[in-house]
């Protein structure tokens, strides 16, 4: 399972931060995953050259550049951290 995020990470003052909100809920529902962190964040101006290359397997996966973008081991991919939110809670991880 991999969380494609900005590079907000959960918890503390970023909680409410669409990336960290994401996480939360996978963390939530007691899942381990990996996060792959992509540069372009759109409020830096400074990221914006090179947004399309630094964002290019999210587009590719997605068909959009925007994150979080979640994708589980079966290969779905679910876009954008309300989405992740509820997909977290309605999947919890069962006890192995």
């Amino acid at each position: 399972m991999i969380l494609y995020t900005c590079g907000v990470k959960t918890g503390g003052p970023a909680a409410m931060h669409p990336c960290a909100k994401a996480g939360n809920a996978l963390d939530d529902a007691g899942y381990k995953y990996e996060i792959k962190t992509v540069g372009g964040y759109r409020l830096m101006f400074w990221t914006w050259p090179s947004r399309k290359k630094d964002r290019a397997e999210v587009e590719k996966l997605s068909g959009q550049q925007n994150v979080p973008i979640l994708i589980p081991d079966d290969g779905e991919v679910i876009s954008g951290s309300g989405d992740i939110a509820r997909w977290a809670k309605e999947h919890p991880k069962t006890a192995a």
